[in-house]
């Protein structure tokens, strides 16, 4: 998983968060109430942590076709 280290905008530490975001939001938890607890306060900061997107498994996939000769260019 690639979450960002920092926040792209102030440079914060925000990539030792996600585990106990993304844990907390799947028993049901308020996002914005997970985010204050987690010290989260500047809009920067939670807009980096929410707007991550686990995709690497996604990316992988299509690595594979590309290994194969299968992904678009012959």
């Amino acid at each position: 998983m690639m979450v960002p280290i920092r926040c792209f905008t102030c440079g914060e530490v925000v990539g030792d968060k996600w585990e106990e975001y993304i844990s907390r939001l799947r028993e049901g938890e308020d996002p914005s109430k997970i985010l204050d607890d987690l010290g989260l306060k500047k809009y920067c900061c939670r807009r980096t942590l929410i707007s991550h997107v686990e995709v690497m498994d996604e990316v992988l996939k299509y690595a594979e076709h590309m290994k194969k000769g299968l992904g678009g260019r012959q």
